[in-house]
């Protein structure tokens, strides 16, 4: 059974939902970026310049929060709902934020940064699950990406803040007792803080996740929020549809290794390689050679502003891009064009790289590589695993692909240096450019065209 038109939603309260929600997104984003530009800084400040082991392991103990954040969300999120979720998440962004700013001991930054982790591993689950869960199956890819705009924005505001909040280092200041090194770092985590609780302070006005109250025996609260959305109708069809794929198990009491059996297990599969094609597609590599590239082509990119310029900017726009193409060439088409997209850049910045090449070209490719990530994978993964899942056992099951996207994450992170080292600049941008390649193929053959379908009609194609 189709939806009703687009043209009967109260678009209205779907963005206030979705802009909430998508809160978790900006604070990801943010939390994340931030402790790049305050590296220098906390660095100088704890004297760990000189001991490259501790420094990594600073700027990756946040990705160890996520995976704990990710493993504790899905069934969480099963038991108790998608809000209560969003509102521990945001609790712990304020805690993590003001109690990173007042550390004042290495290890004490480090706990917080693992604490923050977990927040952001849970709104990275919790978030685009909730805007799918809420969003008419015409505009469901528009408005998941909100999330991943809000996240992109959330890295550009850090940038911003960084930036802004850095004061210029005079020439005969020294440099431990700097401004920057004494209290700017401290300021760069404590601004986090605001958005937080503005986050957690939001989420008491929006409604729990229909298709949660739903499947968890709570119809009638579900159709009123349909029914705010939608009108009559289509909250009658809406309610229906979900009782119709509810089966007898309520959501909270689906066993973990039920997912790996019978045909959920190709959809999990499925789930798992889209995370980590988004992770291992090589845009990191991109980021990583960003200031080498630019300042070949004589620019300054150690200016935090035209770094910003440069990479927020694009990102921003172009995402932008895939919130306008998702729900009209849909999910699939966009994710072979960004896999066939990156591997052709790559095959040339490797070959650019093979052959010395520098300056304006290797600029335009970068720019290109980054725009093409920003529409296709970076949006689309999270609009296809928070709605190519069973109503029933969607938190746990995304909390999987999730669990495998930041694991993904942390492998990349610790692999690039030595890849670097083994295979020289072209090589690693040549084997990133093999690794799309390989989506390509797999996304071709294995992946379901979600476009227009209502979560239940996906469900009901997939599983039967």
């Amino acid at each position: 059974m189709k939806n009703t038109s687009t043209s009967s939603i109260n678009t209205a309260y779907l963005l206030l939902m979705s802009l909430t929600a998508a809160l978790g997104g900006f604070l990801f984003g943010y939390d994340w970026v931030v402790i790049g530009g305050a590296k220098p800084f906390y660095e100088a400040y704890f004297n760990i310049g000189h001991l490259p082991s501790l420094q990594g392991w600073v700027m990756g103990s946040a990705i160890l929060g996520c995976l704990i954040g990710v493993t504790i969300a899905g069934s969480l999120a099963d038991k108790y709902g998608r809000r209560p979720l969003m509102m521990i998440a945001a609790l712990i962004f304020i805690a993590a934020s003001v109690g990173t700013g007042f550390s004042h001991t290495i290890s004490v930054l480090i706990a917080y940064r693992i604490f923050g982790g977990v927040a952001i591993g849970i709104a990275s689950t919790v978030s685009p699950m909730y805007i799918s869960e809420i969003s008419p199956a015409a505009v469901r890819g528009k408005f998941v990406s909100i999330n991943q705009l809000t996240t992109v924005l959330g890295i550009l505001s850090a940038q911003i803040v960084n930036w802004l909040i850095a004061k210029p280092i005079i020439a005969s200041e020294n440099f431990l007792l700097s401004w920057n090194v004494q209290t700017g770092w401290r300021w760069m985590f404590w601004v986090c803080a605001a958005p937080a609780l503005l986050y957690f302070i939001m989420v008491f006005f929006i409604p729990e996740s229909p298709r949660w109250m739903a499947i968890n025996n709570k119809s009638e609260k579900a159709f009123k929020v349909f029914n705010k959305l939608g009108g009559k109708q289509y909250a009658e069809t809406q309610v229906n549809e979900i009782l119709s794929t509810k089966g007898e198990s309520s959501s909270g009491n689906i066993k973990l290794k039920s997912l790996f059996q019978g045909k959920m297990k190709k959809i999990i599969i499925i789930g798992i390689v889209i995370a980590v094609l988004q992770q291992w597609c090589g845009i990191n590599v991109i980021f990583n050679y960003a200031q080498e590239i630019f300042s070949s082509a004589g620019y300054h990119v150690s200016d935090m502003l035209f770094n910003i310029v440069i990479t927020g900017i694009v990102n921003v726009i172009f995402t932008f891009v895939g919130m306008y193409t998702v729900d009209r060439l849909g999910r699939k088409s966009l994710m072979l064009l960004g896999t066939v997209g990156l591997t052709s850049i790559y095959a040339i910045l490797g070959a650019g790289y093979y052959f010395k090449v520098t300056g304006i070209p290797m600029l335009i490719l970068v720019v290109l590589a980054i725009a093409c990530y920003a529409m296709t994978l970076a949006p689309i993964t999270w609009v296809v695993i928070s709605e190519l899942f069973p109503n029933r056992v969607r938190a746990k099951a995304m909390a999987i692909s999730t669990f495998a996207l930041w694991t993904a994450c942390f492998i990349l992170t610790f692999s690039f240096p030595l890849l670097n080292k083994g295979l020289g600049a072209y090589g690693t941008f040549w084997l990133y450019g093999l690794i799309c390649l390989s989506g390509f193929f797999f996304l071709r053959k294995n992946l379901p065209e979600t476009k227009g379908k209502s979560l239940e009609e996906i469900e009901k194609e997939i599983v039967g």
